[in-house]
């Protein structure tokens, strides 16, 4: 799902894949779930190639490094909205002090492999889960970001009302869905995780897409 999603983030650009390969692009991954599999391939000794339980967070964007040739910096956020929009507050400040050219954000969720775990600790959530994969690409631009965390659960998701609990994927799903409705050069997305609300608000629409034939 994760090779998928910068997959058809890529058609989305018009690019192919040496247009990220190389070490000048920085990949940021968040997650709240992800990493349910190769958890459980790990603590079920199911003869899968997971060694160590402490890696397996770092499956999903191991496999779209090697996918994509990927060598630039790399971070992994776990959580869920709030864990997506720190990874694009955190692929800014790496974009502002020149660490890379380009930065792709990614979330993925799912929920098969852990779904009793959900069950078990009765998460309050008020819509169903719902798996997904989403990627945005971030390029140094004249707008401003403005990142701000608050505690407190803070429920403003369109998102969450209209598709259902993508926990990550959320803040992404948000901005497709924004720019899809209105190509807003403004945009504001919420999201709360634990307790934690977080607010993520562009001066300038953050998308790169396929440029439009004159």
């Amino acid at each position: 799902m994760g090779v998928a999603a910068v997959g058809a983030m890529l058609e989305d650009a018009g690019q192919g894949p040496e247009a990220i390969a190389g070490e000048r692009t920085a990949l940021l991954f968040a997650t709240a779930a992800a990493y349910a599999p190769s958890n459980r391939e790990f603590i079920e000794a199911r003869g899968g190639s997971m060694y160590f339980p402490y890696t397996a967070v770092a499956a999903v964007p191991a496999e779209v490094a090697i996918e994509f040739g990927l060598t630039g910096p790399y971070e992994i956020l776990v959580g869920g909205a709030p864990a997506t929009m720190r990874a694009i507050a955190r692929a800014a400040v790496l974009l502002e002090m020149g660490a890379c050219d380009r930065a792709l954000v990614l979330a993925v969720e799912v929920f098969e492999e852990c779904a009793d775990l959900f069950q078990r600790l009765r998460s309050p959530f008020d819509a169903p889960l719902v798996e997904g994969a989403t990627c945005l690409w971030l390029e140094p631009g004249e707008g401003t970001l403005t990142f701000e965390r608050r505690r407190g659960r803070e429920d403003e998701g369109s998102v969450r009302r209209r598709i259902g609990e993508m926990l990550a994927c959320e803040p992404l799903a948000a901005l497709a869905l924004a720019r899809d409705r209105a190509g807003l050069e403004a945009t504001r997305v919420h999201g709360s995780w634990r307790g934690e609300t977080a607010r993520l608000e562009w001066s300038r629409a953050p998308y790169r897409t396929r440029p439009r034939a004159a």
